[in-house]
């Protein structure tokens, strides 16, 4: 197959070899440059395109896993106890008091009768819990989606009359359901990740002004302009219609003033008594239900004689089926779908938004971690059965995902508790429905999204953190109260992603400095005489020598990142730059990177040959020199340009355009220090396949010369080695044991020889088995017995000249481990650190200075 491939490649012309700038032979072992006597060799393998393909080919093993992760109730149901059921009651039944009149609200901003929260409630927690990985989240209608949905639902109503509210919503729900629940099944929750904090607050702040403006005319009982207009202009009308207020107000304001009376005495109440917290929090949650009940009655003191809709003292929410008279198969053409397509994306977008973040955040409070891929397959799913049962869409709830968390949920089964709960409301309840008050239901809604708001002091905490992102905290907030929520949807993420770009585009690498640093033990600054305290005064951590406790960083030589201004960065070596990419290097940051660093270069050098330029007709336009009769300036202070070390620590993956403008900038600053060349080292390249991209580019290797020589010519690099053995290893231990036995029957039989001269035999081979499985532990109190010996001056010998002890250069070398190399041979100029990067970099400079004075060099030094 390689033959083929190869008689193929020549046939098109292929070069296998692309860009073999030093014109030498792979380098395939490298024994002429690392003597295995010193280390064990390693060649370090490319990646290769059918490695790729079989990492990202799903295995029938990983097939089986996803198909078992898409059940996670499946781990845990059969461990479940009655100190769960008990945790998992109370909070489902808390959750139902809580869900039943607030479903019912939210009904009303989706354009809906009051029954289809109920279903929609019922349906959400209901199924979830087979998908859930979180126990804390509680799907179920919500405000901002609710208010979406009458978005949608009056849109349609206005083009289509003869279609009905529900079942716009339900065929909303579906197609929203399938888009999320494909894009979990393929396993991209990560999409997610692209919308910001900044974006979802602005979102939620936003949407929650919109709906609580949108919800006071119906508390005060106003009438006579649309609700649903930009939030300003319903506050205008508010003003406007302010003396139109009819007895409504009398009910919504005191129930909304009662909501918060009741969550203010709780929380006062569970400051003063500690011990009746949670008594006061189970008050507090409960309020809701109290007050609609206690509305409830007086809405029936007042109006049980006058049921009649013009007889009424104030708005009611009326008639309430029984069970589930709407459920139906849900109706889904092109005719619905066209009318709300246009809305399909900011739908798809607020299903997503408020339950991964709400899941995200309580599975951060309650130590566990959630799966946002299979929260959309829970999401979708949900919303994909529920208009069955002529639901609308649902998703998580950030009230009641509190309250649950609070009220000690233990797992997602707490769902179907608040499904009962909600089940028995909508069989046994409904007569109690029709004299709930409107006013009622507005004092509730606003009382919840009050909750969404964001505070100002988390304002502030952003612009503590990036202040830029708070600029876009607000354009989303008043976007969304100038316009509508969907806008401001789409205003906040765009210009999330716009400010994610620019930093990546407009990233900035740094120039690095060497800096000597000591560990010092002690937090003193001074001595106790006032004087500036010395290094290793208080104590050096691992040495008393300061000298052997010190160790190189390197810093921006600026101090960009903040270091101390009076600290001396030094610079690494007279014509080498260390530079650092900051935010990865790709195709957008390529050249704002490379021209940077090249700008500064040419600033902080000079060019090698003065007289590159024979003739004024030779020098490029855009560097034409002095003046006609001017002599040529030359600062001779500044050093010719020998090398350049590139950091790719914060460096992942590198592109086609990104590596094509490296080789451009290498091949500039070549003719720059012609008739020299530049040398480029590359540390901290934690990626394989972006050591291919370079290495095919002919980096990684030394720069041929231009004198004739071979770029591997008298090269002895300077690797990088670690041992692979030590007292700590396995080997050493076996061969440890298996020595002292062998030279303590030794001792023995010499004893005996004294003796009985003929009663000398050979080790059994059972002993020697035994001494090489023998635990490390032993080996140790035998190690401690074995030094208080008479022999024991030679056991050290014998076992200082035992392989894993031994590295190779004889018995004198001690006891320690075989070397080997850290990074392969054949890409000499790849460094594992900045450190080795400096010294391979400074060695080879060093080496071609001392043949350039005329001095025999110990030839060209890589890492």
């Amino acid at each position: 197959m390689t033959r083929v491939a190869h008689g193929l490649a020549k046939v098109l012309r292929i070069k296998l070899q692309y860009r073999n700038p030093t014109g030498e032979e792979r380098v395939t072992r490298g024994e002429s440059a690392f003597s295995v006597s010193t280390a064990d060799t390693f060649v370090e393998e490319e990646p290769t395109a059918w490695e790729w393909i079989n990492e990202i080919t799903p295995s029938y093993r990983s097939l089986l896993s996803w198909a078992y992760h898409l059940f996670p109730f499946t781990h845990w149901i059969g461990r479940y106890n009655v100190q769960w059921l008990y945790g998992d009651l109370v909070a489902g039944i808390t959750v139902g008091a809580v869900v039943v009149p607030q479903s019912m609200a939210y009904a009303k901003l989706a354009e809906l009768a009051p029954q289809f929260g109920l279903y929609s409630s019922f349906m959400g927690v209901l199924i979830y819990w087979f998908f859930a990985t979180s126990k804390d989240i509680t799907i179920g209608p919500v405000a901002v989606m609710s208010t979406v949905t009458g978005n949608v639902v009056r849109k349609v109503k206005a083009t289509h009359p003869d279609i009905e509210p529900h079942v716009v919503a339900s065929a909303l729900a579906i197609i929203a359901g399938c888009i999320i629940t494909f894009i979990g099944l393929i396993r991209c929750g990560w999409i997610v990740d692209f919308i910001s904090l900044a974006a979802i607050s602005a979102f939620m702040t936003g949407s929650a002004l919109n709906i609580a403006v949108g919800q006071v005319p119906a508390l005060m009982g106003m009438t006579g302009f649309d609700t649903r207009e930009s939030t300003y202009k319903v506050v205008i009308n508010i003003f406007k219609h302010l003396g139109r207020s009819k007895l409504d107000a009398a009910m919504g304001l005191t129930a909304l003033a009662m909501l918060y009376l009741i969550r203010g005495a709780c929380s006062y109440g569970a400051r003063k008594m500690p011990g009746r917290a949670k008594l006061m929090f189970f008050l507090a949650t409960l309020r809701t239900a109290f007050v609609i009940l206690l509305y409830t009655l007086i809405s029936y003191l007042a109006n049980r004689n006058h049921r009649s809709t013009k007889e009424r003292r104030f708005k009611l929410v009326g008639h309430v089926p029984r069970g589930f008279q709407d459920a139906a198969v849900p109706r889904v053409d092109s005719t619905i779908i066209s009318t709300f397509a246009g809305e399909l994306p900011a739908s798809v977008i607020v299903l997503l938004i408020e339950h991964i973040a709400i899941a995200k955040s309580f599975g951060r409070i309650n130590n566990y971690t959630i799966d946002p891929s299979q929260e959309m397959v829970a999401i979708g799913i949900t919303n994909l059965l529920g208009p069955f049962l002529a639901a609308y869409p649902a998703t998580g709830s950030f009230s009641r995902t509190a309250i649950k968390s609070k009220a000690g949920v233990r797992t997602p089964f707490a769902g179907v508790v608040t499904a009962v709960v909600v089940l028995l409301a909508i069989y046994a309840l409904p007569a109690l429905f029709f004299y709930i008050p409107n006013a009622g239901l507005s004092a509730v809604i606003i009382h919840a999204v009050g909750d969404l708001i964001t505070p100002p002091n988390t304002i502030y905490q952003f612009w503590r953190i990036s202040p830029l992102e708070v600029f876009i905290f607000f354009a989303g907030v008043i976007v969304t109260v100038f316009t509508n929520i969907e806008n401001g949807i789409y205003t906040t993420i765009s210009v999330s992603v716009a400010v994610l770009l620019f930093r990546v585009v407009k990233a900035k690498g740094r120039f690095l400095g060497r800096v000597k640093v000591h560990s010092v033990i002690g937090d003193h600054l001074v001595n106790d005489e006032g004087k500036p305290t010395t290094i290793g005064q208080y104590g050096s951590f691992g040495s008393e020598d300061p000298e052997k406790s010190s160790r190189n960083i390197f810093l921006p030589i600026g101090h960009n990142d903040g270091s101390n201004p009076e600290v001396d960065v030094e610079s690494p070596y007279p014509g080498i730059f260390i530079y650092r990419f900051s935010e990865g290097f790709n195709y957008p940051n390529a050249n704002h990177y490379l021209d940077y660093m090249v700008a500064t270069i040419f600033k902080e050098t000079r060019r090698t040959n003065a007289d590159a330029y024979g003739k004024l007709g030779d020098r490029p336009w855009n560097d034409p020199g002095p003046r006609r009769g001017k002599p040529l300036l030359i600062n001779t202070d500044l050093p010719t340009l020998k090398a350049i070390i590139l950091d790719f620590s914060s460096v992942n993956n590198v592109d086609i355009t990104s590596v094509q403008h490296l080789i451009d900038v290498r091949n500039q600053l070549d003719s720059y220090a012609s008739p020299d060349k530049v040398d480029w080292h590359l540390a901290c390249i934690n990626n394989r396949w972006t050591k291919r991209a370079l290495a095919s580019a002919g980096f990684g290797y030394p720069a041929p010369r231009n004198d004739g020589v071979a770029a591997f010519e008298r090269w002895k690099p300077i690797f990088s080695v670690a041992e692979i053995g030590g007292k700590d290893s396995a080997a050493a231990a076996a061969q440890y044991i298996q020595s002292e036995k062998q030279l303590r029957k030794q001792r023995t039989h010499d004893v005996e020889d004294a003796h009985y001269p003929s009663s000398f035999t050979e080790p059994r081979a059972d002993e020697t088995k035994d001494a090489i499985t023998s635990s490390s532990g032993t080996a140790e109190a035998e190690d401690r017995g074995s030094h208080s010996s008479t022999s024991g001056s030679d056991l050290d010998r014998t076992l200082s000249e035992s392989k894993p002890y031994n590295n190779g250069v004889g018995a004198g070398a001690g006891a320690k481990g075989k070397m080997a190399v850290v990074h392969g041979l054949n890409r000499p100029l790849f460094h594992i650190d900045l450190t080795s990067a400096l010294q391979s970099a400074v060695a080879n400079v060093e080496s071609r200075e001392h043949e350039s004075e005329g001095k025999k060099g110990v030839g060209t030094h890589g890492n």
